[in-house]
C-alpha cells in the first residue's frame, strides 16, 4: 500500500497580457532561485544561494507552420502551487519513502500554451504544456544551458550524428568550452559551477518524444539536440539499421499534452548526488494498481562468462544442462533468478521457438520446484512486430520477465516502444530488463515492472577493451545511476591490478580487486542485480559468494557518506534492520575513518569483506572479518589500489 501525503498551497494571480517582467520561485529551504524572464524570448536563470549558477537561459518550442512557443510571449496568468508529499516507492531504489517537497510556478501564455518551473531543496525542473487543437509537429525544441564561464564538465561522449548508440557513456572530465557544435553528449551531464556546486543535466517524464541531447558551442553555453523521427531505414544485420531518410519534425504528437521535465539537480558536495532523486520525483506514479507480483532479486548471467562453467560431465554450452547448473548454483545460494541470454531461441528473430538444445519448458518447471524464476532474451525488433502475442507466450511458459536488447536509438518511435513493452509486459505480469538502452527518465516509477536498465558501460566490456577501469567505475554513481537503475551486472571473480589486467572474452576478469567487485552489490542500484561470472568460480569460492547472497537489491533507506567524482565513493544502506556499508576507489589507495551516527543505539554484529593484505599484488585477495559496533564509534576503511569494501551489519538480539 502505497501512502501519500500532502500538503497544497495554491494562489492564483491574474494579469493581463503582460509582456517583458521577471517572475521568480523559490525552493522551501529558499537556498534556490528561478528567475524566469519575458521579454522578445523565454529565458530561464538559476542562483543558488547569492551565486548566478546559470545565465538566463533560452527556452522555446518551434511548431509546423513557423508557430513559435516562447517567442515574443504574453503572459495570460500566473499560478503559485506548493506541495510537501512523501512518496512510497512500489519498487525502492534508493529508499523507500521519498520527500517530494517543492515550489511550482505555472506561467499560462496567449496562443495555448504554458510552462512549469519547479524548485526543490536538491534541484529545479521546468516543462511545457501546450493545449491546442488535433495533432502537432515539434521541429525543434530550444533548450540552452549557459553557464556563464568555462566551468569543468563531465561529459558524456557520443558520435553518432543521427544519435545511434548504445548508450554506453565514458565521461571525459574537461571545460565547457572544449566541445563544438558538432559534439554532443547524452544525458545525465555533471557540471560543476565556479563556486564548486555540482549540476546534474537529465530529463524525466519522457513520453511521446525524443530525448535530449546536449551539444557543445565552442563557449560556456551548450544547447539541445533531438533525434528526428524516421522516415525511411535500411536493415544492418539482424539488429541495426541504416538510416536514409530523416522527417523534417522530431515528434508528432497530441496537441493538448505535457512536455518532459527538463531538470538541473543541485547538489553542494560530490556525495550529495549519491542520494539525488530528482528524475524520480518528477516522473508519473505508477499505473499498475496490483503490484504484489513484481519481485526485485538477484540473477544467475549466462553471457558474460559465455557459458564456461567446468568440473561438470555434460558439455557445457546453451544447453538444458547447463542451464539446469545455473538453477542448481541459485538455488544453493538463494537467488532469485537465472537468464536465459542471447542464443536461446531458434534464431535472433525467431522469439517463439527454442535451439534444438533448449527445452525451456524443462529448464522453467526445474526453476519452478527450486524456487527460481527463469528470465528470457529478446531482441527489440521481432518483439516490437509481434509484441502481445510473444510476450503473452512467455507468460503462459511460465518465465518471469524479459531483457529486451539492441534498441540502440532514442527517438519518438523507440520511446514510445520502451512504454509499450512496459504495458503490456504488465498486463502478463511480466517484469522488464532494459539493455542497449538510454538512461532512466521516469518509466520505472509508472511502470515499476521496469526493474533495470542497461545505458551504462558495464562490466561486459571488460570482454574485449581497457574502458572499464576503477576511476569509471567510482563516477557511475555520481551521474549516470542518479538518474536510475542501472545494470552494470558486476560480480567478476578473476581479478586483475593494473598491470595484470589483459582482455579475454571466454573467461573474462575485471580490474581492481574483488572487493571492490564486492562492493559494488551495495554501491550501484539495481532491482534485477547480476552475478556475472561463471557458477563454477563462484561454487569454487563459497565464503565470497555466501556474502554477496546476503545483500539485497532494493533499500529502504540511503546515507552518502563521503565521495568524489572519479575518485571514491562511500555509502549506507538499509533494508529492514540491517545496514549495508560499501567503499570503493580509483587506482589510489585510501583510507578512511567514518562514524556511524546514522544507526541506531543497538549493538550491531559487522561482518566485513575487504581487501587482503596481498591485494595490491594478487587482486583476488580479500579478508573477511567480524566485529562488533555500535552508533558512536568510527570505523576504519582501508581500500587497496582499485580497491573496495563491504560490510553488513546485523542488530544483536
Amino acid at each position: 500500500m502505497r501512502k501519500v501525503i500532502t500538503t497544497v498551497i495554491l494562489f492564483f494571480f491574474v494579469v493581463n497580457f503582460t509582456y517583458g517582467k521577471d517572475f521568480q520561485v523559490k525552493s522551501p529551504d529558499k537556498q534556490i532561485t528561478i528567475t524566469i524572464t519575458t521579454n522578445n524570448k523565454l529565458y530561464w536563470s538559476i542562483r543558488y544561494k547569492q551565486d548566478l549558477i546559470l545565465q538566463p537561459s533560452q527556452i522555446a518550442l518551434s511548431l509546423k507552420n513557423k508557430l513559435e512557443l516562447g517567442i515574443n510571449p504574453v503572459l495570460l496568468k500566473q499560478s503559485l502551487y506548493s506541495a510537501n508529499e512523501t512518496i512510497s516507492a512500489v519498487v525502492p531504489v534508493k529508499s523507500q519513502t521519498i520527500a517530494n517537497n517543492y515550489n511550482e510556478l505555472k506561467l499560462d501564455f496567449k496562443g495555448g500554451y504554458s510552462l512549469y518551473f519547479r524548485a526543490y531543496n536538491d534541484g529545479v525542473a521546468y516543462r511545457f504544456q501546450t493545449d491546442l487543437k488535433d495533432e502537432i509537429e515539434i521541429e525543434q525544441e530550444t533548450a540552452d544551458f549557459d553557464f556563464g564561464s568555462n566551468n569543468r564538465v563531465f561529459w558524456p561522449q557520443e558520435s553518432d550524428p543521427n544519435f545511434l548508440s548504445h548508450f554506453e557513456s565514458l565521461y571525459k572530465d574537461s571545460t565547457i568550452n572544449a566541445f563544438n557544435e558538432q559534439q554532443h553528449a547524452a544525458l545525465p551531464m555533471l557540471i560543476y559551477a565556479k563556486s564548486g556546486v555540482k549540476m546534474l543535466i537529465s530529463e524525466s517524464d519522457l513520453y511521446d518524444y525524443p530525448n535530449m541531447f546536449l551539444f557543445g558551442t565552442n563557449g560556456n553555453k551548450l544547447t539541445a539536440g533531438y533525434p528526428k523521427n524516421i522516415a525511411e531505414s535500411k536493415p544492418v544485420g539482424d539488429r541495426g539499421i541504416k538510416i536514409t531518410k530523416l522527417q523534417s519534425y522530431i515528434a508528432k504528437t497530441k496537441g493538448s499534452r505535457k512536455f518532459p521535465w527538463r531538470s538541473i539537480a543541485i547538489c553542494p558536495e560530490d556525495k550529495d548526488l549519491l542520494v539525488n532523486n530528482l528524475t524520480y520525483k518528477l516522473s508519473t506514479p505508477s499505473a499498475i494498481n496490483e503490484t504484489s507480483w513484481i519481485k526485485p532479486g538477484k540473477v544467475a548471467w549466462d553471457w558474460w562468462n559465455d557459458n564456461n562453467i567446468y568440473n561438470v560431465d555434460f558439455k557445457a554450452g546453451i544447453n538444458t544442462q547447463t542451464y539446469k547448473y545455473y538453477i542448481d548454483f541459485a538455488s544453493k545460494f538463494g537467488l532469485e533468478y537465472i537468464m536465459l541470454d542471447e542464443g536461446w531461441t531458434k534464431t535472433t528473430t525467431d522469439l517463439l521457438h527454442t535451439t534444438p538444445d533448449v527445452n525451456l519448458q524443462e529448464i522453467i518447471a526445474y526453476g519452478k520446484s527450486k524456487k527460481v524464476g527463469v528470465w528470457l532474451w529478446t531482441l527489440w525488433g521481432p518483439l516490437d512486430a509481434d509484441m502481445e502475442n510473444i510476450l503473452a507466450t512467455y507468460a503462459k511458459w511460465g518465465a518471469v520477465g524479459v531483457k529486451v536488447d539492441f534498441m540502440a536509438r532514442a527517438d519518438q518511435y523507440m520511446v514510445n516502444f520502451y512504454e509499450r513493452v512496459a504495458a503490456t509486459a504488465a498486463k502478463h505480469h511480466l517484469m522488464v530488463d532494459l539493455h542497449g538502452a538510454y538512461k532512466p527518465v521516469g518509466l520505472n516509477r509508472k511502470y515499476p515492472n521496469v526493474l533495470s536498465y542497461e545505458g551504462v558501460r558495464g562490466l561486459e566490456n571488460n570482454k574485449w577493451s581497457t574502458d572499464i577501469t576503477p576511476a569509471h567505475n567510482v563516477t557511475l554513481p555520481f551521474i549516470r545511476m542518479a538518474a536510475g537503475p542501472m545494470d552494470y551486472t558486476p560480480g567478476a571473480m578473476i581479478n586483475a591490478n593494473k598491470k595484470d589486467f589483459s582482455i579475454v572474452y571466454s573467461e573474462p576478469m575485471s580490474m581492481g580487486t574483488r572487493a571492490h567487485q564486492v562492493a559494488m552489490y551495495v554501491m550501484y542500484e539495481s532491482p534485477l542485480q547480476m552475478l556475472a561470472d561463471n557458477p563454477s568460480n563462484y561454487l569454487k569460492d563459497p565464503a565470497c559468494t555466501e556474502f554477496i547472497s546476503r545483500i539485497p537489491t532494493t533499500w529502504d533507506q540511503t546515507v552518502a557518506i563521503d565521495g568524489k567524482v572519479g575518485s571514491y565513493a562511500i555509502i549506507a544502506r538499509k533494508k529492514g534492520n540491517k545496514w549495508y556499508i560499501s567503499g570503493m576507489t580509483d587506482w589510489n589507495a585510501r583510507s578512511f575513518n567514518i562514524d556511524l551516527s546514522f544507526l541506531d543505539d543497538k549493538t550491531y554484529e559487522m561482518d566485513v569483506l575487504s581487501d587482503g593484505v596481498n591485494a595490491d599484488r594478487h587482486a583476488s585477495d580479500y579478508k573477511i572479518s567480524h566485529l562488533q559496533t555500535t552508533k558512536g564509534k568510527k570505523i576504519t576503511i582501508n581500500l587497496e589500489k582499485g580497491g573496495g569494501w563491504c560490510a553488513i551489519l546485523s542488530p544483536q538480539p
